[in-house]
C-alpha cells in the first residue's frame, strides 16, 4: 500500500463510537433487547423454585410439626416478598419480558395455591374457600386468555389488596399459633374469600367492557 506524501505526519483519527441502530423508517434508534436472565425474571423463577420447598416443610413431621410449620412460614414469606419486588424493578428498569408476564403470575398461583391445598388437606382450612379462590383465579387466567386480542385488562388496586390479605391470612395459619391468633388468621381468610369474590366479579364486568368495546371496533373498520 502505498503513502501520499501529504499524509506523512499527519495524526491519525481517532476512533468514532458506534451509532446504535436507526431504523430505516423512523430514523430513531432501535431500544436494546431486555435479556432474560434479568433481576427480576430471577426472582420470579426463585420463587417458583421455592414452592416446592415450601410444600415439604409444610407436610414435614405429619404436617404438624411446629419447627418445620415455622419454617414453611417463612419459605412463603420469602416468596411472597419476592413477589413484591420483581415486579418493582421489572417496571422500574425497564426489565419487562414476555417470559416474565408468564412466568410472574404462574409463580403466584402456584405459591397460593399450593398453601391452600396443603392447609385443606392438613383439617386446617375448610376445603370451599381453597375451591372459591383456586378457582376464581383460574377463572380469571381463563378470561384474561379470552379477551387479549381485543384488548389488555390491567390488575387494579383490588386485586393487589386480595393479593396482600390472602398471604397475610395464609402466613398466620401457616405458623403452630392457636387461640386470638389462629381466630385472627381466619377472620383474615374470610376477608381474602370477599375481596376474591368481588375482585373476580369486577374482572368478569371488565372483560365484558373489552370484548364489546373490541366488538364494536372490529365491525366499525
Amino acid at each position: 500500500m502505498s503513502v501520499r506524501p501529504e499524509e506523512i505526519g499527519r495524526p491519525w483519527p481517532e476512533a468514532v463510537p458506534a451509532r446504535p441502530a436507526v431504523t430505516p423508517m423512523s430514523g430513531q434508534a432501535e431500544p436494546a433487547a431486555v435479556p432474560l436472565m434479568n433481576i427480576a425474571n430471577m426472582l420470579t423463577m426463585a420463587r417458583i423454585a421455592i414452592v416446592p420447598l415450601f410444600v415439604a416443610a409444610l407436610f414435614a413431621g405429619g404436617g404438624h410439626h411446629p419447627g418445620w410449620r415455622i419454617t414453611a412460614a417463612a419459605l412463603f414469606a420469602i416468596a411472597a416478598i419476592t413477589d413484591r419486588f420483581d415486579g418493582q424493578l421489572a417496571r422500574k428498569y425497564g426489565l419487562v419480558t414476555d417470559f416474565g408476564k408468564l412466568a410472574d403470575p404462574i409463580a403466584d398461583k402456584a405459591l397460593i395455591g399450593s398453601a391452600l391445598v396443603g392447609l385443606s388437606m392438613l383439617g386446617e382450612l375448610p376445603w370451599w374457600i381453597t375451591l372459591v379462590i383456586c378457582g376464581r383465579e383460574v377463572g380469571i387466567t381463563l378470561l384474561r386468555l379470552a379477551v387479549v386480542r381485543r384488548g389488555v385488562i390491567p390488575a387494579g388496586r383490588g386485586g393487589k389488596l386480595k393479593t396482600l390479605v390472602q398471604s397475610l391470612a395464609i402466613g398466620v395459619l401457616l405458623l403452630p399459633l392457636s387461640g386470638a391468633w389462629a381466630t385472627a388468621g381466619m377472620a383474615l381468610m374470610y376477608l381474602a374469600v370477599v375481596l376474591t369474590v368481588v375482585t373476580g366479579l369486577d374482572y368478569v364486568g371488565q372483560a365484558a367492557r373489552v370484548w364489546f368495546a373490541g366488538s364494536s371496533r372490529a365491525r366499525g373498520r
